[in-house]
This record gives C-alpha cells, sequence and structure tokens, in this order.
C-alpha cells in the first residue's frame, strides 16, 4: 500500500509513517497518514499529554482536575503513539514535533513560565478551571477519593487532623490531601493567574 504526496501524487510505502509521522517529499511537500481518531470534541472530557519540557505545567493542570499524563522519559514516538491511542491532547514546546508528526491534537505551549503556560491551555480550550479543582493526584493524575476522618488519624500531623474535616486520598500512591492555607495559597495563585 503506498500513500500519495498530495501536491505530485508520487507514492511512498506506508511503513514509513509509522505513529503519524511525515516526511518530506522530493517535490517539497510533506506526506503523511491521516490520523485515525477523531477530534476532541466539545462534549468529549479533554485529556492531555505533556512532553518532557513541560512538568510543572502538567502539575498545575492537574491541580485543576486536568487527566494529564507526563512521563519525560519516553520518546516522541511513543508520546505520539499513547496520545493516539487514548485520544489526548498533547502539550508540547517543541515545535518540531508537529511537523514531523501528523497529529489531529498539539497545542505548541509559548511561554517558559508554567503559570503562562497554564494561562495559554486554559484560555485556548476554554477551560473551567474552578469546576474541579483539587480533585486530582498532582503526582500521579489518580482522582481523589474521599476517606474517613478517623481512617487518617496516623498519616497526618495532630494537628492537622484536629483542625481538618475532610480529606482525600490517591488510591494510587496513597498520598493524603486536605484543605489548608497550602490550598489557599495555591486558590489566590490561580486566581491571579487566570482571573
Amino acid at each position: 500500500m503506498s500513500v500519495p504526496c498530495p501536491r505530485c501524487g508520487r507514492g511512498y510505502d506506508v511503513a514509513l509513517f509509522q505513529f503519524g509521522r511525515t516526511i518530506h517529499c522530493t517535490c517539497g511537500s510533506r506526506v503523511g497518514l491521516e490520523p485515525r481518531i477523531r477530534p476532541v470534541s466539545s462534549g468529549h472530557e479533554l485529556r492531555f499529554m505533556a512532553d518532557a519540557m513541560l512538568g510543572r505545567l502538567a502539575r498545575w493542570l492537574r491541580i485543576l482536575g486536568c487527566d494529564v499524563t507526563f512521563e519525560p522519559e519516553i520518546p516522541d514516538a511513543e508520546l505520539v503513539r499513547r496520545a493516539l491511542e487514548e485520544e489526548r491532547v498533547i502539550l508540547t514546546r517543541d515545535r518540531a514535533l508537529p511537523e514531523e508528526w501528523r497529529l489531529p491534537q498539539v497545542l505548541i505551549v509559548e511561554s517558559e513560565a508554567p503559570l503562562l503556560q497554564l494561562q495559554q491551555v486554559v484560555r485556548g480550550f476554554e477551560l473551567d478551571w474552578r469546576a474541579r479543582l483539587f480533585t486530582r493526584c498532582s503526582r500521579c493524575n489518580t482522582e481523589l477519593e474521599t476517606v474517613a476522618h478517623e481512617d487518617v488519624a496516623t498519616r497526618v500531623p495532630p494537628r492537622i487532623f484536629s483542625e481538618q474535616e475532610r480529606f482525600l486520598r490517591c488510591a494510587s500512591c496513597e498520598r493524603i490531601y486536605w484543605g489548608g492555607s497550602h490550598s489557599e495559597r495555591m486558590r489566590r495563585v490561580l486566581d491571579e493567574a487566570l482571573g
């Protein structure tokens, strides 16, 4: 099976286009397979995959409750393959990535500053950032679950245990979360950055 160049019609072996890779035709045009997944629709919950340069952005998006995969050690081919399989929007600062790969959903993140990056993603995808705030583990991306007060007695400092009523737990890494001064500071930072 061959893939034709859209400009000159020259055919290329389909094996050259593994996981959406594109190539330069001798006529100067880019040639590649059309993506097989549907673009993310407005009714579909957005899921992201952040590349190696965007670890802090991934953490901030998780704080907002977004499903964000971040594995900095995987090569581009694996990142693209997984993003396509899992129907995730790729977030990257690498301008060559969308040129080298034919991707249905990719956002080139412009700034080096994490809060400006967050601003770009929230505004670009019109995310309601307050809707799911503090509902996902910022370390491992798992949704948090409410845990009984007495179940965390030995897992949090005594003062926190006596002051706080509600605790959340990550089922994956077992980290315990609660609303306190740290989350209030984060809320203020987000209010300033995102309005």
